[in-house]
């Protein structure tokens, strides 16, 4: 049984950077698919980026490819992500998931068993 926490959101400026994390209480992350996925006022939830169990394939969105950065530190039972060169359409609520079931593709699934309840990410022009 997984117990997310997302930390690290906030106030920034465009241009700037900022890292999401992602902890489980108890134990690595290491046997899960781990997402991240946002969700701006009046807009529908929207995956970002995903990393497959065991350290495997990183799944992008194309609107942050390049930008967004998904890792895994299991000696911290932490899933990150870092972000780069932040603008104002990155503003949302951001979301921590996990689920058993592996990547199939090159995209990220909107379903899955555990969730986060969100940190609040806020981009400044």
């Amino acid at each position: 049984q997984l117990q997310l926490v997302e930390s690290g959101g906030g106030l920034v400026q465009a241009g700037e950077t900022l890292r999401l994390s992602c902890i489980n209480s108890g134990y690595s992350l290491d046997a899960y698919v781990v997402a991240w996925l946002r969700q701006a006022p009046g807009k529908e939830r929207e995956w970002i980026a995903c990393i497959d169990k065991y350290d495997g394939r990183r799944n992008y969105r194309d609107s942050v490819e390049g930008r967004f950065t998904i890792s895994r530190d299991n000696a911290r039972n932490t899933v990150y992500l870092d972000m780069d060169s932040l603008i104002p359409e990155d503003t949302a609520t951001y979301y921590c998931a996990a689920r058993a079931y592996p990547l199939y593709d090159e995209t990220c699934p909107l379903q899955y068993n555990f969730w986060g309840k969100g940190a609040q990410v806020t981009v400044s022009s």
